[in-house]
């Protein structure tokens, strides 16, 4: 099997991601949809990161982190932390370590940029994977949904 490569992605990689949240939604990627996907990212901004994992030439998963900006308090001035979200490796690849290379990779960054927490809302079926990267339940929403937490290492934030 090909190395499993994960990065960041820009402007030249709009297409891809469409074509990859199309088929996690098992519904077709047109111009149309790659224009839409265009406009929400451009307008999320610098806040949204797109993480990107390869085969070789082939996309095969994506993740991405909404940034969130805490309003300040007087014992703690700037705290940001990210939300993990579209989380989707192509389903005849999945159980090969592209979904773990993916949440690394944005945990990475998300240890870069100082994140107090990432927070998501997993799935059932996805809930064991995220425990085994260190993520925990956290109280749940009144609707019922389930929220998990990985917060920084020695960090209470």
């Amino acid at each position: 099997m090909a190395e499993i490569r994960v990065r960041l992605t820009g402007t030249d990689d709009i297409a891809t991601i469409a074509a990859l949240r199309a088929q996690w939604t098992g519904a077709p990627s047109d111009a149309e949809f790659v224009a839409h996907v265009r406009e929400w990212l451009a307008q999320e901004g610098d806040r949204r990161l797109v993480f990107l994992a390869a085969l070789g030439h082939d996309a095969v998963g994506m993740a991405t982190m909404l940034e969130y900006h805490r309003m300040p308090r007087p014992d703690r001035l700037s705290s940001r932390w990210g939300y993990v979200g579209n989380m989707f490796v192509r389903e005849e690849l999945r159980d090969r370590g592209i979904g773990s290379a993916l949440l690394a990779a944005v945990i990475a960054e998300a240890d870069r940029r100082d994140y107090a927490r990432l927070v998501l809302s997993p799935t059932e079926r996805a809930v064991p994977f995220y425990r085994r990267a260190g993520f925990i339940d956290a109280d749940a929403p009144a609707g019922g949904d389930r929220m998990m937490v990985r917060l920084r290492a020695g960090d209470d934030r």
